[in-house]
């Protein structure tokens, strides 16, 4: 249970904070910060957490829902609300979740 609210927690960091801090502080390279967020840092942590949710797929299989979730939530926050682009993006990180924690598990069930 602690992993879990240690990768929730995380999530929201990541993809609540991360948006605030791009609009905050970005200035003139915010377009450049968004690139970064949308298609590098985003992405790759959505894959790591559904890799981790693979390991344990009966209790932990709501963190790439999660993390798609916080994603929506953080940019209709601080970008703009009920953009149709973002409700792509976040079904995106949903899918790469996803296939990263049926890889992981997958994987987990060959060792085994």
């Amino acid at each position: 249970m602690r992993k879990f609210v240690l990768w929730t927690v995380l999530a929201a960091i990541l993809m609540i904070g991360c948006p605030y801090l791009a609009v905050t502080f970005a200035g003139s390279s915010g377009m450049a910060v968004c690139f970064l967020l949308f298609f590098a840092a985003n992405p790759l942590f959505c894959a790591l957490c559904g890799a981790f949710a693979g390991r344990n797929i009966q209790r932990l299989w709501s963190l790439p829902i999660i993390a798609a979730a916080l994603f929506l939530t953080g940019v209709w926050i601080f970008f703009e609300i009920n953009e149709p682009a973002f409700l792509l993006y976040s079904f995106i990180y949903l899918v790469i979740g996803g296939i990263a924690m049926l890889i992981s598990a997958l994987l987990k069930g060959n060792k085994q």
